[in-house]
């Protein structure tokens, strides 16, 4: 066998495999077809899963002490452009965009859909995007001069990513409950490796054969390679993975991001000290909610009924639903 076969074989066996648990998925009922690629709708047990998992992990006492905050799955254009979103991530983005025509514009929109033609070229550019991840809303309220303790704030939304797939893991819109930090570097880093360790302890309490390791975000381009070595190197991000499609590489269902002074920079957020004010840093942990659920489906079998008795007794999952 050829160096490029061999190389090809796993990934063809990853795509069988992801072709057959997406069709086991529906055939069970866990998730709902629709006509898009990476967009499906959840069954009333695959919902149950991912509801308990949550509350699961805000049962942990350092969620509990967290602020609660909630936002729509929009954001302000405004926001995503001089996060530099949109050089780092072009190809992610979800524009929204809207009609601000005449009724006989809009006649002539109605006519191009019933022909089959092109129609959006007569819409307009709107105020927001889609949210691309929980965390963004969250930084601008930290904006101001905060306490030597800084702030920790949770959250849980929808999010949106432009990545068009049938493997049924990578979703163009899911949830992420997110957790951030914001306070001085040392702070800021010990929180966060307390929050790995924490979170590969609460995904080994349902059974999972977690792993972790270093990461980096998708960065786009040849700069965007340059990003990603950078943030390897520096050990800014962490994955917690699981095979879910295929033993390598596994799914990444958590993730840490120390974002150092990324986000302060631009929402101006400082911190107290014992001679005036410091940039503070920040970090946010993520659990993909839709991609736990997955990996728990994959580990223990898509019937509740066949999931280990202390995993159910852990997540308190519905017992009339096994």
């Amino acid at each position: 066998m050829t160096q490029q076969k061999s190389e090809t074989l796993p990934r063809q066996l990853a795509l069988l495999r992801a072709t057959e648990f997406h069709a086991a998925l529906l055939e069970q009922q866990l998730i709902i077809p629709s006509e898009v690629r990476g967009c499906y709708g959840r069954g009333a047990v695959f919902e149950h899963i991912l509801e308990c998992f949550d509350a699961l992990v805000m049962r942990c006492d350092e969620a509990r002490l967290a602020e609660k905050m909630t936002f729509p799955p929009i954001v302000a254009r405004r926001m995503i452009e001089e996060l530099g979103y949109l050089e780092s991530f072009p190809q992610l983005i979800g524009s929204i965009h809207s009609f601000f025509g005449s009724e006989a514009v809009a006649r002539e929109m109605a006519g191009r859909a019933a022909d089959g033609q092109r129609w959006e070229d007569l819409l307009d550019i709107t105020e927001v995007m889609l949210l691309p991840a929980a965390c963004y809303p969250v930084y601008p309220a930290f904006s101001g001069l905060l306490p030597n303790s800084g702030r920790t704030v949770t959250v849980k939304g929808w999010c949106y990513r432009h990545e068009p797939s049938d493997e049924p893991t990578r979703l163009q819109s899911f949830r992420m409950r997110e957790f951030i930090r914001v306070g001085t570097p040392s702070v800021v880093e010990q929180w966060r490796d307390e929050w790995l360790l924490r979170g590969m302890a609460l995904l080994s309490s349902l059974g999972l054969p977690v792993q972790r390791d270093v990461a980096n975000d998708p960065f786009f381009g040849r700069n965007g390679r340059m990003l990603a070595n950078s943030q390897r190197e520096q050990r800014l991000k962490f994955e917690i993975m699981v095979p879910v499609i295929a033993q390598q590489p596994p799914t990444a269902i958590c993730s840490f991001n120390w974002h150092q002074e990324h986000f302060t920079s631009k929402f101006n957020i400082r911190i107290e000290g014992g001679e005036g004010s410091t940039p503070a840093h920040t970090a946010c942990l993520g659990f993909g909610l839709e991609r736990v659920v997955l990996a728990l489906l994959a580990t223990h079998g898509l019937r509740l009924g066949d999931w280990p008795p202390e995993v159910l007794s852990t997540l308190r999952i519905d017992a009339s639903l096994t």
